[in-house]
């Protein structure tokens, strides 16, 4: 078939990679705009852009893909159909029309559950078990078109956003592959999805990494897991940010009110909601290098009943 495909992270370069693999004729990728990054402000290509110049691929990156001149482009490219992963631009109902067999997204949850930008995020911070990637052919709506093929993966208890994320990327490959197969071959079936089941996962904001220990340490815990790298877990100690990089459930309850800190053998244990309790394993304060815990108590002797989150 004749594709073109839009993705950004890191997330799409698997599909690319796939399609190229598989034999699939390139018309274009289109990727977002360099962008500003670090503390040098120097532009940063896109994972894809990278990818896609390793390939020799005509590579575009309109800022707004949805005027005119840009629609008119697409139009002239003809392909057979196009394929969005994490692009990260609204594609409008004129571009929508140009594909023979319209726009297919790869996304990374079983929909209807977590439509929207962070589905991987929020599903491990939700505390839920297993997700997976949907097939979906795409339409004027927020992820609510007719789903062609789908599959479950496990989230392992332990696993961070990136980890999953690696391995449903690998996952969204073979099945775009599969689907497209499935597409020539005659035999791709559509399901509608249903909307009274849906949930959404909206974008990540700065705030929800803050930590409010009056949750239980297992939905702390697991925001954690979801929100790394960005925005992360963070909480306040002695009026400055403290970020939590590192920390797993203990199941001893400290009984001492929600954010109360807590040490035992240079190890930091901090009471949360429920009578439930995290323990502390590497930390980094506002403006200073990440450090394990124990390093971490050296500096910082903790006073008894001394409590994270902005209190005395």
């Amino acid at each position: 078939m004749l594709v073109v495909f839009l993705g950004t992270p890191e997330f799409a370069v698997p599909t690319l990679e796939a399609l190229i693999a598989a034999g699939h004729q390139l018309a274009a990728v289109y990727t977002q705009p360099d962008r500003p990054k670090g503390r040098g402000n120097q532009l940063s290509q896109s994972p894809v852009k990278e990818a896609a110049a390793r390939h020799g691929l005509l590579v575009l990156q309109p800022e707004q893909i949805r005027r005119p001149e840009n629609t008119a482009a697409l139009s002239e490219l003809k392909p057979d159909v196009m394929v969005v992963v994490g692009y990260g631009q609204i594609i409008p109902q004129s571009i929508i029309d140009i594909p023979k067999h319209g726009i297919l997204n790869v996304h990374a949850s079983l929909l209807p559950k977590y439509r929207g930008a962070a589905p991987i995020q929020w599903a491990i911070a939700n505390g839920e078990s297993e997700t997976g990637i949907t097939i979906m052919q795409i339409d004027s709506g927020l992820d609510t078109g007719d789903m062609l093929l789908h599959r479950r993966t496990f989230i392992g208890l332990h696993e961070t956003a990136p980890e999953l994320a690696a391995r449903m990327a690998e996952e969204g490959a073979n099945l775009l592959i599969e689907t497209l197969r499935r597409i020539e071959n005659g035999t791709a079936l559509r399901e509608k999805q249903d909307d009274s089941e849906a949930s959404y996962a909206p974008i990540l904001k700065k705030e929800d990494g803050l930590i409010l220990w009056t949750r239980p340490a297992r939905e702390i815990y697991n925001r954690l897991r979801g929100f790394t790298p960005w925005p992360g877990a963070y909480t306040q100690f002695r009026g400055q940010q403290l970020q939590v990089i590192r920390a797993i459930p203990h199941p001893h309850s400290l009984n001492t009110p929600s954010g109360t800190m807590q040490t035992d053998r240079r190890r930091l244990f901090v009471s949360c909601g429920s009578g439930s309790t995290l323990e502390l394993l590497e930390v980094q304060m506002q403006g200073k290098k990440r450090m394990a815990t124990v390093d971490f108590l050296n500096g910082y002797p903790i006073a008894p009943n001394e409590q994270l989150g902005g209190n005395k």
